[in-house]
């Protein structure tokens, strides 16, 4: 399949250099000349501009947007919607709002141009062999592409879910899932570290992977964090990231909370998760660095 992929950041790149292994032809477009030339030596073309990118490939073509959510995902789209046909069809995969989602799927729609929301889970290494992933949109145009989410994903590693949004609705209720238990975390190697007994951290992070029955990829992590930083994690900040007001306007728990509050569905748990990323803004701590090494270790996210 020919694809045009737009965002060649952490996890853009990395599912460019996959598709490019499972011999799809792709056509990259980014405005960082340093990340185009690395695709570029791994077999991709790459363009400077969207509208390069909509010429270099053959109709009905085929787009997968891989950018952050807001301002730059909508002008993107906007020059899209200008040079797009009708069979076209437009994959975002960034973490958009699902509502935002909604008003650019009906905006392709009126246009003729196929739309998909995908929310992509796994973090980078997920992004290079083999994601899972959520997907939203029309149930035709998933089954005419279904080879693409499959190869961009791990074994039976992706599902569809109808309606424009519904993807990145579900990925939103992931990542405030996933607050909750990163959260859950923090809080028990804190209580772990402060008890009376000598306990290495190291060794109960190895233990509690260990077909325990919180034994879990963030787990697996945060052992790997303390093995490259040590249990102290004196180098990484206790100021959580993405825990400042401004930041968690584009936070998916914070979009989560929004909705169930909307719902009056109770979501105590990822609240109190994301009250305490924003206390550490002012009381940083030590479950301040166990979130920013399990967020370093899956996203690449700064830790310092």
């Amino acid at each position: 399949m020919q694809i045009g992929f737009i965002g060649l950041g952490k996890m853009g790149k990395n599912m460019t250099l996959r598709l490019l292994e499972k011999e799809h032809h792709v056509v990259a477009m980014d405005i960082d000349a340093a990340a185009r030339t690395e695709v570029e030596r791994a077999g991709a073309a790459s363009v400077e501009t969207v509208e390069d990118l909509v010429q270099n490939l053959a109709e009905p073509r085929v787009i997968w947007s891989m950018l952050p959510a807001g301002k730059i995902t909508d002008d993107v789209f906007t020059v899209l919607l200008r040079n797009l046909s009708a069979g076209d069809t437009v994959i975002n995969g960034g973490n958009e709002n699902f509502a935002r989602s909604v008003e650019h799927g009906k905006m392709m729609r009126a246009k003729g141009i196929h739309f998909m929301d995908v929310g992509v889970s796994g973090g980078q290494k997920g992004a290079r062999f083999g994601a899972c992933m959520m997907i939203g949109g029309d149930k035709k145009a998933f089954r005419e592409k279904e080879e693409l989410f499959r190869d961009l994903s791990a074994h039976r590693a992706y599902a569809f879910f109808p309606g424009y949004g519904a993807g990145h609705y579900v990925k939103m209720v992931h990542n405030g899932i996933e607050y909750g238990m990163m959260q859950a975390i923090a809080e028990g190697m804190d209580v772990l570290r402060k008890s009376d007994y000598d306990i290495d951290l190291n060794e109960a992070a190895r233990v509690y992977n260990a077909e325990s029955i919180i034994a879990s990829r963030l787990i697996g992590w945060l052992g790997e964090g303390y093995e490259k930083h040590g249990v102290d994690l004196e180098e990484i900040s206790g100021t959580a990231g993405s825990g400042g007001a401004a930041g968690m306007e584009k936070s998916e728990a914070k979009w989560t909370i929004d909705v169930a509050k909307d719902q009056s569905t109770a979501v105590e748990v990822i609240q109190a998760s994301v009250d305490a990323r924003i206390t550490s803004q002012s009381t940083p701590g030590y479950q301040g660095k166990i979130i920013n090494v399990l967020r370093n270790m899956f996203g690449g996210h700064a830790a310092k």
